[in-house]
């Protein structure tokens, strides 16, 4: 089982250790699209200030993070479960994982980036700011910039077992699924039950607490089918109308909650 994940817009403070190595990064092949996104955006983040803030969307508030940006390279850095925070990995608790279920993580889940592309939890990176929807002014829209080098790295690190696909929109722009992978992944929607609706603060915890109960239990569907019946054992309540027509596309399961909270 391969898990998908979006990454968080705040992140814990980088840490005192040794500096980035993009060579020690999962997914290898996506080295240099990596080093050229992180060449332009410390660039930019050293050059003028207000530019940089425009670029990345910034607000007033959050201009210390080009200064971040702008040190990327001598910064320390901490495995990427640890520099992600927010609502999906409060509720995903990596840290307060078993030993196994660390291990089953460390394996499992990949966390999609616009200056990573996508790293592994274990992965050693400095904290950043930079989502997928910027424009870079050499590079252009990142979710663009990423989609060859995905193409190329994401059919090998899918496996031959299932691709839970839990990504926002924005970030699953960078990969989408194709072929015989695609008949194996299933993404999934988290909707208020008695409105039918996504509600964002809910949808995410639900999904960190979905990766948890799938990581803690040791349970790897082979496929979108067995996910199901997983999750229904695990006590979620999932409604799914399997893809009609030619094989070859992704499923989508929505699990319905009753509270948001």
């Amino acid at each position: 089982m391969l898990v998908l994940l979006p990454p968080s817009e705040g992140k814990a403070a980088s840490g005192r250790g040794a500096p980035l190595k993009l060579e020690s990064l999962s997914l290898p092949g996506l080295t240099e699209a990596r080093q050229a996104v992180l060449g332009e955006l410390v660039e930019l983040c050293a050059g003028d200030e207000e530019k940089a803030r425009e670029v990345l969307g910034l607000s007033e508030g959050l201009r210390g993070e080009v200064g971040k940006n702008a040190e990327l390279l001598g910064a320390g850095a901490r495995p990427a479960g640890e520099i992600y925070t927010g609502v999906l990995y409060d509720s995903l608790g990596l840290a307060s994982l078993d030993t196994a279920a660390k291990r089953r993580a460390g394996r499992q889940l990949l966390v999609f980036s616009g200056l990573w592309g996508a790293v592994g939890v274990a992965d050693k990176i400095p904290s950043y700011r930079c989502s997928m929807g910027v424009r870079l002014p050499g590079l252009g829209a990142l979710g663009a910039h990423w989609r060859a080098p995905m193409a190329e790295v994401m059919p090998e690190a899918a496996g031959a077992g299932l691709v839970l696909d839990l990504r926002s929109s924005a970030y699953a722009a960078a990969w989408k699924p194709k072929g015989e992978v695609a008949g194996r992944t299933a993404s999934v929607r988290v909707l208020h039950a008695p409105t039918r609706k996504v509600v964002s603060h809910f949808n995410k915890a639900t999904k960190g607490r979905i990766v948890r109960s799938l990581l803690s239990a040791g349970i790897a569907p082979a496929g979108p089918a067995e996910l199901v019946e997983a999750l229904r054992d695990l006590g979620y309540v999932v409604e799914v109308e399997p893809p009609k027509g030619a094989a070859g596309k992704a499923w989508t399961l929505d699990v319905l909650v009753d509270e948001i909270h």
